[in-house]
């Protein structure tokens, strides 16, 4: 076995060149200690605004990294095949369209029409189908078939796309100080990974902290358990973190890396939509604000206390504008 600095090196690295490709379509993204945010919770709370991307969520940056990694090992590759809820759907397109390929992108019947919309914005042919999105993802699989090796399905999470959802956190970390927990949301799991994998490789001591919705606890079961964990159902508001599937490549990782996770009801990301409005003025889908409902939970719960800084990770302001007018206007009756 390598050295452990050795292979540190060889990560950075690694991570450094999936930066380089994320940063020719898009800048870094900031990250600000807002004074309201961190009086909420009793510590200094720094926020990741990957809802600045150009697609407003953290997830073209595994699909530009996964995209451009694949086209450079298969050049005769034609088109793309996704499955999603809506913001990988929108960084598959976007980055098919970088390479000059079609997309074709599933989504479950009934998902966001202004989610459906922006993929269409971006030359994405747009097939509804299933009930939720492991139905959605089955049909996926379907298409492929009958692509006949013209197309590739890309995948919600994968090596590459946990290397470019890491440069999230590379950027948090080299321009935060030294955060002593980040709390993040999973879905399928690529932000978690991408965090893991830059603070490993960093070589930073940061307790990552997963947070899942109480109607989509697979993963959080998973990670009790010790094992892979399925659900029947995902019931939440906040679509992008509605998984009852967990992937295997990244629960290897989260028992690897994280240190715990936090179950959340649905008022607690509401109330983490409306925190973000009112601290930040800033747009938060509901698996954008999943994080940050996490770390008020612990607050509330004293699990904050002795803490000097924590991260939260904004991953995302893709909401339906009817929502979330709702959202906070029943915050302000």
């Amino acid at each position: 076995m390598a050295p452990i600095e050795a292979q540190t090196e060889a990560e950075t690295g690694a991570l450094d060149a999936a930066a380089r490709i994320v940063g020719e379509a898009m800048a870094p993204t900031p990250q600000y200690a807002w004074p309201l945010l961190s009086a909420r919770l009793g510590v200094e709370t720094w926020v990741k605004h990957d809802n600045h991307t150009p697609l407003g969520a953290f997830k073209l940056r595994g699909a530009l990294v996964h995209v451009a990694r694949l086209v450079a090992s298969r050049p005769d590759l034609t088109g793309l095949v996704a499955a999603t809820r809506g913001n990988h759907g929108q960084a598959v397109a976007f980055a098919a369209r970088r390479h000059g390929l079609s997309a074709t992108i599933v989504v479950p019947l009934g998902n966001s029409a202004d989610k459906n919309a922006a993929m269409r914005a971006l030359g994405a042919t747009v097939v509804e189908c299933g009930i939720d999105y492991q139905a959605a993802r089955d049909h996926a699989a379907v298409l492929i078939a009958e692509a006949g090796g013209r197309a590739a399905l890309v995948p919600p999470v994968s090596l590459d796309i946990a290397d470019g959802a890491a440069t999230q956190a590379l950027e948090l970390f080299r321009a935060a100080p030294a955060l002593d927990r980040l709390y993040v949301a999973v879905g399928m799991g690529s932000g978690i990974c991408g965090a893991v994998r830059a603070r490993d490789a960093l070589g930073l001591q940061t307790r990552i902290i997963g947070v899942v919705a109480e109607g989509a606890p697979a993963y959080a079961l998973s990670f009790a358990a010790g094992r892979r964990i399925t659900t029947d159902t995902a019931t939440t508001f906040a679509d992008g973190i509605a998984c009852r599937a967990p992937d295997p490549f990244a629960l290897d990782i989260i028992a690897r890396g994280v240190d715990r996770f936090v179950t959340v009801p649905e008022q607690q990301i509401i109330a983490a939509v409306r925190a973000f409005h009112d601290d930040t003025h800033n747009l938060a889908e509901g698996a954008g604000a999943a994080a940050l409902a996490g770390a008020m939970a612990d607050a509330a719960a004293g699990r904050l206390a002795g803490c000097g800084r924590v991260g939260v990770v904004l991953s995302g302001g893709n909401i339906d504008a009817a929502l979330y007018a709702q959202l906070i206007a029943a915050q302000a009756a």
